[in-house]
């Protein structure tokens, strides 16, 4: 699940994003355009990362090359009285560096200061660099072709990736987790797709991974959408996978990955097509049940107070039992108002001074936060009960869970999975024990480190995936 319940910092939905500002006094920040290089000095690792500065109208912007991603843009960007600020919105939450200018020159060398996000702080220090050269990179041992197919009126976009040979090959369709996601899922600067799809091809599997809704090249919207019209669009991929003739239509299946966990046996409960489905830290409780677990365990896990964690739960129930019942939510607004300026208060003094208008900044997160909680998606994650889809899958199903997943909670989630295949007498279920929700080996658990832990799989999880489907679906 890509939703979260952070409320260490006073919201309830979602993480705080600060809003842009213009740097204080241009002429002081003269000399400090350009590339920037170096990394975040963590405890055990070190983070690389460059940051671009460019002024346009006196205005100084910014933008982060960062864990794969390229051209991030940044906010609270400023530049004053020797001081560099600027800040990362995350789908983990806000991360923010502060520093100061050194070195042997008037526009200064370097940049050294502090690197803040959730409960992790470090140190960071960045130089001057030139641009990076174009560089080539090794083509992989396997075709890629990009195709398009319909759901409906619904254009979709994606990659079919085709191992080496001529086949006919076992195929699968990946299903990405909440939220707007393109055909690689990256989350936090980790491709998750793009690495199992490049695993999976690699060991003679044929992958489909494609753009949401609203993302990339396909049409439509996440947020006015339903993980059942999610199901439609799964089909409409594995028809097209199906139809390729380096494929073969009796071995080929869904991979989904939390959200897409709960997709995938809705799909493979409407259609004889779906020969197998492999299911990621995929839910099989509704949304309610799954976000009183998942924003405790998180809360938890930050070192947010049992308090704030028993009033956040009480504040979703009755915002939830609201929500059902159609009554209106003016008056959660004014108690998450309060909430978020309380949080205000906890943040560091950069951070409490990047924002300019706060009153501005609190209606603005209230408004945001709100109109999601009343989305078509959200309300159908809420109430939708996973074990209607598993109950109507009778083929073979592979289930993983993360041991220190604190999104979806394997002892919360695999009783129920369990119980409701208990008639398919094809079921593989593992908990990785070091697994977190991304299937990378973690410390705790929490969002908050998924950005700073290495961009790779635990041991095992890939070749777990590749040897289930192989074992019954090779040639």
């Amino acid at each position: 699940m890509a939703l979260r319940m952070l409320v260490a910092a006073g919201c309830v939905l979602s993480s705080p994003a600060l809003a842009q500002e213009p740097d204080p006094d241009p002429a002081e920040g003269a000399g400090v355009e350009g590339r920037w290089a170096g990394s975040v000095v963590l405890p055990t690792a070190e983070l690389p990362f460059a940051v671009t500065f460019e002024r346009a109208d006196g205005a100084l912007s910014a933008s982060m090359d960062i864990q794969g991603q390229v051209g991030l843009p940044l906010t609270a960007v400023s530049h004053a009285d020797g001081r560099v600020h600027f800040e990362l919105e995350t789908p983990i939450g806000l991360a923010a560096w502060d520093g100061a200018l050194t070195g042997d020159t008037i526009e200064g060398d370097t940049i050294e200061g502090e690197f803040t996000q959730g409960v992790v702080t470090a140190t960071f220090s960045v130089s001057r660099a030139d641009l990076p050269e174009a560089g080539a990179e090794e083509p992989p041992p396997y075709r890629e072709e990009e195709v398009s197919f319909e759901n409906g009126d619904v254009h979709l976009e994606g990659t079919l990736t085709l191992p080496e040979g001529t086949g006919p090959f076992p195929g699968v369709v990946l299903i990405t987790g909440s939220g707007p996601q393109d055909r690689d899922e990256i989350v936090a600067g980790f491709a998750v797709f793009r690495l199992l799809s490049d695993h999976l091809t690699r060991q003679g599997i044929a992958v489909l991974r494609y753009d949401d809704r609203g993302v990339g090249g396909s049409s439509g919207s996440v947020a006015t959408s339903t993980s059942a019209d999610f199901a439609g669009d799964a089909l409409a991929g594995l028809a097209r996978l199906a139809e390729h003739p380096a494929v073969d239509p009796a071995r080929v299946g869904l991979v989904g990955h939390s959200e897409g966990g709960i997709i995938a046996p809705i799909a493979a409960s409407r259609s004889d097509a779906v020969r197998f489905t492999v299911l990621l830290a995929g839910s099989t409780v509704p949304g309610t049940e799954i976000l009183y677990e998942q924003s405790a365990a998180i809360q938890r896990a930050s070192g947010v107070p049992e308090d704030r964690i028993a009033w956040n739960t009480d504040f979703q129930r009755r915002l939830f039992a609201a929500l059902e019942a159609g009554e209106g939510l003016e008056a959660y607004r004014e108690e998450l108002g309060a909430t978020i300026r309380e949080g205000i208060e906890t943040l560091p003094e950069a951070q409490r001074a990047a924002i300019s208008d706060v009153d501005a900044y609190v209606q603005g997160q209230i408004d945001a936060q709100i109109d999601r909680v009343e989305t078509p998606w959200f309300r159908y994650f809420l109430t939708y009960d996973p074990t209607e889809g598993l109950r109507g899958t009778r083929v073979p199903v592979l289930a993983l869970f993360g041991g220190l997943d604190l999104q979806v909670l394997p002892d919360q989630n695999r009783p129920p999975l369990e119980e409701a295949l208990a008639g398919n007498p094809d079921v593989t279920v593992e908990v990785l024990p070091r697994a977190n929700h991304l299937f990378q080996a973690a410390t705790t658990g929490s969002p908050a480190e998924y950005a700073l832990l290495e961009k790779r799989f635990v041991d095992g999880f890939l070749d777990t995936i590749s040897d289930w489907i192989l074992a019954r679906f090779s040639s």
